[in-house]
């Protein structure tokens, strides 16, 4: 099983509170959560976020983007500051380290976990996963689109990521600063993590969550729809709770803030 031997970016409230780490999603960086930080560190969290290798402040090493890795950094993490009782939540992306972390490194440390907007079960639709929301044709879309030109491809990628039928759900100066943070990310990390995200397969994962489970989900998610991903979650976990925000797009956590901090402030109670 890989060891994580890169330097990761690492932000820790410190204190005695109980700890939630929260993973970022693609091709952000821990910045993303930086208006919600605050808020779960005064209600006594201890808050951990860190840049993924490639993104961000992080080591952009020349491998290491797929989830065994990925989940071996997480736990990491985890182990280094022998952190124990923990809530993971995983945005997007990160909603696959939740998942591979489980599948690799088991719950011993981990008290409840969160897939907000996340991309488990699996993504890719096939003749073996014909509800996986993303064609090979898309998938290979997105791919050719970073590829040929990284400007053009991230602006329309934080369109579709913050807009609910259509229409942008946050300001410009938000999904420019969401820009900025996805041109920090290394072009191989980049790639790789989107082939990762798009290509593996967690339903065996899933399956081995047992933990308290909360399913955060935009009803209105473009990039990673619900139907294909937050549902499934929810139905393959059993005692799962789920929390579908209305009108909410793929980047739900900066549109609907105050409904996104709301849901998992509550199920952190428990």
């Amino acid at each position: 099983m890989p060891t994580s031997s890169v330097r990761l970016h690492i932000e820790d409230t410190g204190g005695t509170g109980r700890p939630v780490i929260l993973i970022h999603g693609w091709p952000l960086s821990a910045e993303a959560w930086k208006a919600h930080v605050p808020l779960l560190r005064d209600a006594g969290y201890r808050v951990i976020s860190y840049d993924r290798r490639g993104f961000g402040r992080s080591e952009k090493p020349a491998d290491g983007y797929e989830y065994d890795t990925l989940a071996a950094d997480l736990a990491g993490l985890i182990d280094e500051r022998d952190l124990r009782d923990v809530t993971l939540v995983g945005f997007s992306m990160g909603g696959g380290e939740v998942a591979r972390y489980v599948a690799n490194h088991g719950e011993d440390r981990l008290h409840s976990v969160v897939f907000a907007s996340a991309v488990p079960p699996y993504l890719l639709k096939g003749a073996d996963n014909p509800d996986g929301p993303l064609t090979q044709e898309k998938a290979d879309e997105m791919r050719q689109g970073l590829e040929k030109d990284r400007e053009a491809f991230f602006d329309g990628f934080t369109r579709d990521f913050f807009s609910a039928d259509g229409k942008l759900m946050v300001t410009e100066d938000e999904r420019q600063a969401a820009i900025a943070l996805a041109h920090q990310s290394d072009q191989n990390a980049a790639l790789g993590c989107m082939k990762a995200f798009a290509t593996t397969d967690f339903r065996a994962d899933l399956k081995k969550v047992t933990v308290p489970t909360l399913v955060l989900h935009g009803d209105s998610d473009a990039t990673v729809p619900f139907e294909g991903s937050g549902k499934r979650t929810h139905a393959a976990i059993a005692g799962s709770e789920v929390v579908v925000l209305e009108h909410a797009p793929h980047g739900c956590n900066t549109s609907h803030a105050d409904d996104f901090n709301l849901a998992l402030l509550e199920f952190l109670k428990k």
